[in-house]
């Protein structure tokens, strides 16, 4: 009798095609894939998403959550150590690392992503390299930032990383406060009108909008979705650097868990393991408008070559990208965070009493503990 599973994803090319197609096309597995919205990450809590699906495509600010609720599957309990290991040193930057918490790992990196600089390719001009460069490019075209939900938060952390901030590990404050004012004081530089008019857009509607001339003609910091590199009307470019160099860059992507509702199968397990194998990463993810979590993928000329350059034009980035909170109630304290942040900078408010409203915010839902 063949296994059947549900899973769920989320409501793009990219999150939905590749998955359905290598479900059609397995012989020993059924899986049904459901999906929703980009938002749907945070509609509903991953304990009730994980009783109602066996597999689970999430993000890695999820795990916290995830453990406190007890309800995926640790990685180490389905594969054995050197199998993650590998897969490890394969996946490109901390896209398995992401999952690590607690000491266990708890999804497998099925796509990975972080923000990149994206600008319309009839720009007459290369793409700036610096924060510099990009404050310089505001003052005479519309330049907007990435502000719509969790987005002014990310973008802040990004920054500040730029500036010279590291990742976010457990630690009692969340933003040394000095870079904080420093990132502020940029960001604060590029809220003019065109942020205030991509206000309300999440990335993939801000992609639209700069693909369909209708927005800015750059973003400095944005996921990157190869789809539209693809398609042609989107450039990529690393993410800016900062002072010294350094690239900021937030990790996004997703990866697919597996909840305890799930009967575990050997197909079950030999489906996963094709799904982050090399030929799949670098073929059929690819050909179904998946974004891979490879750094063969992202390193073959050929895959390159049909996404227009789009892997080798931000691969720095994602190989130094930084990796989010991840503890229980990290959502909560993104979502705050970034309201605060947002709000902040299109009522061009002074630093300190933001930056002290986002510390509080994440006294409160900051847990010390586990998340190594």
């Amino acid at each position: 009798m063949i296994p059947e599973y549900r899973g769920l994803t989320w409501e793009h090319p990219r999150g939905y095609n590749a998955l359905a197609a290598a479900a059609e096309a397995a012989r020993d597995v059924r899986i049904a894939w459901d999906k929703h919205s980009l938002e749907g990450f945070e509609s509903r809590p991953i304990g009730e998403q994980c009783a109602l699906y066996d597999l689970v495509v999430l993000d890695h600010p999820h795990v916290g959550e995830a453990v406190a609720a007890e309800c995926l599957v640790p990685l180490e309990d389905l594969f054995a150590a050197d199998e993650l290991a590998r897969l490890d040193a394969a996946a490109i930057g901390p896209s398995l690392a992401s999952y690590r918490y607690a000491g266990r790992h708890w999804a497998l990196p099925l796509d990975a992503a972080t923000q990149v600089m994206a600008c319309r390719r009839d720009m007459a001009e290369a793409p700036p390299a610096s924060w510099d460069e990009v404050i310089a490019l505001a003052e005479r075209a519309p330049v907007a930032l990435s502000l719509a939900g969790p987005h002014a938060a990310l973008s802040f952390q990004s920054l500040c990383g730029a500036l010279g901030a590291e990742s976010s590990q457990p630690r009692d404050s969340f933003i040394d406060r000095r870079v904080a004012r420093e990132a502020w004081t940029i960001l604060t530089r590029l809220a003019g009108d065109a942020s205030r008019r991509a206000a309300g857009l999440n990335p993939i509607a801000m992609l639209e909008a700069m693909a369909s001339g209708d927005g800015p003609v750059l973003c400095p910091l944005i996921y990157g979705y190869v789809n539209y590199s693809a398609q042609g009307a989107i450039a990529y470019a690393d993410a800016p650097r900062g002072p010294g160099g350094r690239i900021g860059s937030t990790l996004g992507g997703t990866g697919i868990a597996v909840s305890r509702r799930a009967k575990v199968t050997p197909q079950l397990l030999d489906h996963l393991r094709r799904l982050m194998s090399d030929s799949v990463q670098r073929g059929f993810i690819p050909a179904h408008d998946g974004q891979p979590s490879l750094r063969s993928a992202w390193a073959d000329p050929q895959v390159d070559a049909a996404a227009m350059g789009f892997y080798s034009a931000t691969r720095a980035t994602i190989e130094a990208a930084l990796v989010r909170p991840r503890h229980n109630h990290a959502i909560a304290f993104q979502t705050q965070a970034s309201a605060l942040l947002r709000a902040g900078l299109l009522d061009g408010a002074p630093a300190d009493p933001v930056l002290d409203a986002v510390e509080a915010a994440y006294s409160r839902h900051h847990t010390p503990g586990a998340e190594t």
